[in-house]
């Protein structure tokens, strides 16, 4: 299984629309990768491990796939659609990172 994380930094002139994201463009993910997508998590930051310091991601969603070419194969023919949703929720670029999943 892999994890596919898509993280929003955190910076002095960042909006994030988490209401928005939370509500609108996860379940439009969801519905457009369809079956493939085995499960989806969001953690929205409040801190860092400095106190009072802002946490270093506003955002992070977790998408879980049984495979790198399960991810593309779903995923891939909705990227232009999801990509432009952006604008709706927030003026920062996410950062993409595919990680082989383990558990223990």
């Amino acid at each position: 299984m892999i994890k596919v994380s898509v993280m929003y930094p955190n910076a002095k002139d960042v909006q994030f629309d988490a209401e928005y994201y939370k509500n609108t463009h996860l379940p439009m993910v969801s519905k457009l990768v369809g079956s493939a997508l085995k499960d989806l998590e969001l953690d929205l930051g409040i801190a860092s491990r400095v106190p009072g310091e802002p946490a270093p991601y506003v955002a992070i969603a977790h998408l879980k796939f049984d495979s790198i070419a399960s991810f593309q194969e779903s995923f891939g023919p909705h990227q232009e659609t999801l990509a432009a949703d952006l604008k709706n929720y927030s003026n920062v670029k996410a950062k993409l990172q595919i990680s082989e999943l383990i558990t223990f």
